[in-house]
């Protein structure tokens, strides 16, 4: 009963510390979403140079794309004209960081880390993209096309649809709509279940490992560097959520490089991202994506640990949060229950909506009502950043209408002429996804 107490207490402490941040992070990633459209962001990442490898690194930075979210996205780029290097450079830099993650780094880790984390992101990216253009050298560049959807271009009559665009593409909303709706509603719902599992394995850690755990039985802080690495890789676990458990960790002996271990190489790789790099750009990319981040983690760690002063990366860590609160600005009670309360309200509210949209959209689908309709299922979608690349790429395809999919039910709705799956099924796996067949009428 006393280790279920101290659980409930230490999830509560560390909601209460994260939610004011990621409250102010959803925001900040509401203004991005409005600020920085897809086209902006395509502008930059197509020539197969230093220029737009950096563009590509600077531009995940803020972007709040977690693993899941950013592989689609990194693909998406990629098969619209980007280079390979600005892609794996993408690839690298995003899942690391965000606003959310970053503030939430700051109020469970300190100034210090909340710094170093973007700026080790950026390099990395860097590292990544250049060596990656390096071991590409023989690639042929790709020409630039547009990835927004067809609906979007002057002509309707240009876009290839048969002026059957999506109305629902046509209704153009206003920004602070699309600013509070992708900020509190669709990119909520993105991290929403990864956050949950961050915050009960931070809880569970803080309740069932000792104290200095890691000291009494690792000792040498390079081998615990190893070992969260080896832990890290095939984890999956996003960039704020990464930063509750890392907080814990260093209460429980790990020193603070191997806490940034945890911090880059969590969020950055997992095993669905290997295997989709793997497959899509090749085994030469896919070690170099690895590489860069194996390296940056390590050596970034040994300079935490042996070349910066240890005491400006211990000293805001969450213990401090809870306990003396010794020479740190605390937030007023009433903001941090506030916000905490707020959260949990807002992450109910999406798990509705969810139900609801899976319970409505495509209720009344039946893939033989006319022959040219279909359903098919696509595994591996897992948010909204997906269920946008897939509806993206599948509806600018050659006689494809309407692709509307169901993130619920992992199903896509395909209205056209001619449908060949065969071909939906190759541009579904390009992108990174599973095609699992076309769902049959029962009847």
């Amino acid at each position: 009963m006393e280790y279920i107490n101290q659980f409930f207490i230490d999830f509560i402490d560390i909601l209460n510390e994260m939610s004011p941040y990621l409250m102010l992070g959803f925001l900040f990633a509401g203004i991005l979403k409005v600020a920085f459209p897809q086209k902006f962001i395509d502008k930059y990442l197509g020539q197969k140079n230093g220029k737009s490898v950096l563009y590509a690194a600077l531009l995940g930075i803020p972007l709040p794309l977690c693993s899941c979210g950013v592989i689609p996205t990194g693909i998406s780029f990629y098969k619209s004209g980007a280079s390979k290097g600005s892609s794996v450079s993408f690839l690298i830099s995003t899942p690391q960081t965000g606003v959310d993650s970053i503030l939430v780094t700051y109020s469970l880790l300190g100034l210090p880390f909340a710094i170093i984390r973007p700026f080790i992101a950026l390099l990395t990216g860097l590292f990544g993209g250049m060596l990656t253009n390096h071991f590409d050298k023989d690639e042929k560049e790709i020409s630039v096309q547009s990835t927004d959807s067809c609906c979007s271009t002057e002509k309707e009559s240009d876009c290839g649809c048969n002026g059957e665009c999506n109305t629902e593409t046509k209704k153009k909303k206003s920004p602070l709509y699309t600013m509070f709706k992708y900020a509190f509603v669709d990119f909520l719902q993105d991290i929403s279940k990864w956050l949950i599992i961050g915050l009960l394995l931070a809880a569970v850690i803080s309740v069932l490992i000792p104290d200095d755990f890691f000291s009494a039985y690792i000792g040498n802080d390079f081998i615990g560097m190893l070992v969260i690495l080896v832990a890290s890789i095939p984890l999956y676990i996003c960039a704020t959520s990464s930063v509750p458990v890392a907080a814990i960790l260093m209460m429980k002996g790990i020193s603070p490089g191997a806490a940034l271990v945890f911090l880059m190489a969590g969020p950055a790789t997992n095993a669905a991202t290997i295997t989709v790099l793997n497959k899509v750009l090749g085994k030469k990319t896919m070690w170099s994506y690895l590489l860069s981040i194996v390296t940056g983690a390590l050596l970034f760690g040994l300079l935490i640990d042996n070349v910066f002063p240890r005491e400006w990366f211990t000293m805001g860590a969450l213990h401090d949060h809870m306990g003396a609160h010794e020479g740190h600005w605390m937030l007023p009670d009433w903001l941090r229950w506030g916000s905490s309360i707020a959260l949990v309200l807002l992450i109910i509210n999406g798990y509705l909506q969810k139900y609801i949209s899976g319970k409505n959209k495509l209720k009344s689908t039946d893939p033989e009502i006319a022959v040219n309709k279909k359903l098919v299922i696509v595994n591996g979608m897992s948010c909204n950043h997906c269920k946008n690349s897939v509806e993206k790429h599948i509806g600018a395809m050659k006689n494809i209408t309407l692709a509307e999919v169901n993130l619920e039910q992992k199903l896509l709705q395909l209205e056209g002429n001619n449908i060949d799956l065969q071909i939906i099924k190759k541009e579904l796996e390009s992108l990174g996804f599973e095609f699992g067949g076309e769902v049959k009428n029962k009847n």
